[in-house]
């Protein structure tokens, strides 16, 4: 089984593609800025302060990409790939995971954007960043064992990502941990990492295969 299907590679491409030249847009952008931009602004004076059941929801949302929440996830994740005996897709998500995390860890510190005035670094959102992988890593399989055609099969891609980079990113701006520009370059550096690494995973573990036969 690939880990994403074949014929919808050009699309995950060019998404990629997209995503990449958003995340560096920002980047330039809010390059060792402190100060929420007028997006950041209007955003986060409608999202920010939200009530205590909301705040729970948030607070929730958050685990999920704290190391024991996101350490979790991922067994769970790696898990149900080797139940259903899929292994290639169980490189993908420990390969794609971790690959999205490096390149949004080293992105902030290349970026320098803080928040709060007390250094911290926060662009892009890795806990976006994360969660939007790890609904890409999910679904990229899903598409092929389900039998899903080229159309549904992007929809379903794409909606997971949606969805969970949503999620994640409302959380992270209601918390006030994340400006929403912040939120969208991890989201986008979820959609240029992982296209790229199901790709690799695809090429190395067909060589593999080959080298076998």
């Amino acid at each position: 089984m690939t880990a994403h299907r074949s014929d919808e590679g050009p699309h995950l491409g060019l998404i990629a593609a997209l995503a990449a030249l958003v995340v560096v847009v920002l980047g330039v952008l809010y390059a060792d800025d402190s100060k929420p931009g007028m997006v950041d602004a209007r955003i986060w004076a409608a999202v920010y302060g939200v009530g205590p059941t909301w705040r729970h929801v948030a607070l929730a949302m958050d685990f999920l990409g704290e190391p024991v929440g996101a350490a979790t996830l991922v067994v769970a994740a790696v898990t149900g790939c080797l139940l259903l005996r899929r292994p290639r897709a169980a490189v993908l998500v420990v390969a794609g995971l971790g690959v999205t995390v490096g390149t949004a860890t080293l992105l902030k510190h290349l970026v320098g954007r803080t928040i709060h005035g007390d250094g911290n670094l926060s662009y892009p959102s890795g806990h976006t960043a994360f969660l939007t992988a790890l609904a890409l890593v999910v679904a990229l399989p899903a598409t092929g064992r389900l039998g899903l055609g080229r159309t549904a099969g992007m929809s379903l891609v794409l909606a997971a990502a949606l969805v969970a980079g949503a999620a994640m990113g409302w959380a992270q701006v209601a918390l006030g941990a994340h400006y929403p520009t912040d939120v969208l370059g991890g989201w986008c550096t979820a959609l240029a990492v992982i296209p790229a690494t199901a790709w690799l995973v695809d090429r190395m573990a067909d060589a593999v295969g080959r080298e076998r036969h």
